[in-house]
């Protein structure tokens, strides 16, 4: 009892983590483009994780180069939409890979699930209408967020995968770490230099970041790509993957609210009754799973 009270605590503080990005990367996109975020976080993690490189096996290689260009696509648009839209907003359709993971599920892999998925659904899409209600239309920023989202709940089902077929021999979270770290710094880069012409533009971007945003990129880079990594797999191994998918469902809330500390970003009435109506679609999601559903990631 006492290490799952342990392994709880431990997947709430990565919920916690994974809440403040929004908003940390909602004031780093004032100063630079997605590419450049992305480059320079992972830049970062790269160098942190550089002992992990050590003793890497060829199949944490294979799924890593997998797995990081998936998640290079994800955090390339889910950044990309939240310059054009409010972190709030950004981060509750994020939130929406719980739901979209399923739905994904059985189109692709033929699961069924039972009626508390489309009782799910429709909790998500009246709190969706009551959030954008107060605020403009459906925006460009928030298709671009829909389409990470996609890509995240793609990410989630190979990450499950990639456990099943490696049961014999689990992989090592943080040498998949260090691999996707890699792949997204290189991706990053590239793309960078095209888009830029050159790195002068963006080291010059970097050098004169101010205090604040300086801060919130070194956050991102060690704390939310890195230690949240190592957390998280040390308290899924103590906790049920169901009760992990709850905790899971409450990242939307902790965006919000700090975003609201940190940015001043607030909602309505109809913003918070919506913004209830979608966690508790999270939650409701994960009622009833069905037989070898996806596992949350690890």
């Amino acid at each position: 009892m006492r290490s799952e009270r342990q392994g709880l605590l431990a997947l709430l503080v990565v919920v916690a983590v994974w809440g403040t990005t929004f908003p940390a990367m909602k004031l780093l996109s004032a100063q630079l483009d997605a590419l450049q975020i992305i480059w320079a976080r992972f830049a970062i993690a790269l160098v942190v994780l550089a002992p992990m490189w050590r003793g890497l096996r060829a199949a944490e290689r294979r799924w890593g180069l997998l797995l990081g260009a998936l998640l290079f696509l994800a955090f390339w648009l889910q950044i990309e939409g939240l310059a054009r839209t409010s972190s709030n907003r950004n981060a509750f359709v994020t939130g929406l890979n719980v739901l979209v993971v399923p739905l994904l599920a059985m189109v692709v892999l033929g699961r069924r699930y039972g009626m508390a998925l489309w009782g799910a659904c429709a909790m998500a899409l009246a709190g969706m209408m009551l959030m954008f209600h107060e605020d403009e239309p459906w925006n460009f920023g928030d298709t671009l967020t829909l389409a990470s989202t996609l890509f995240y709940a793609v990410y989630i089902l190979v990450l499950e995968e990639c456990a099943r077929r490696t049961a014999a021999q689990p992989l090592r979270a943080t040498r998949l770490a260090a691999m996707q770290a890699l792949v997204m710094c290189i991706a990053a880069a590239a793309l960078v230099l095209v888009r830029h012409g050159g790195a002068a533009t963006t080291l010059h971007s970097l050098g004169t970041l101010p205090g604040p945003a300086l801060a919130a990129l070194i956050y991102l880079g060690v704390v939310a790509s890195v230690v949240v990594v190592t957390l998280q797999a040390w308290g899924q191994q103590r906790v049920d993957a169901m009760r992990s998918a709850i905790v899971f469902g409450l990242e939307p809330v902790f965006a919000a609210a700090t975003a609201w500390v940190l940015i001043k970003e607030t909602l309505g009435l109809s913003g918070l009754a919506g913004a209830a109506l979608i966690v508790g679609a999270l939650i409701v999601s994960q009622l009833q799973p069905a037989r070898n559903a996806p596992a949350p990631v690890a």
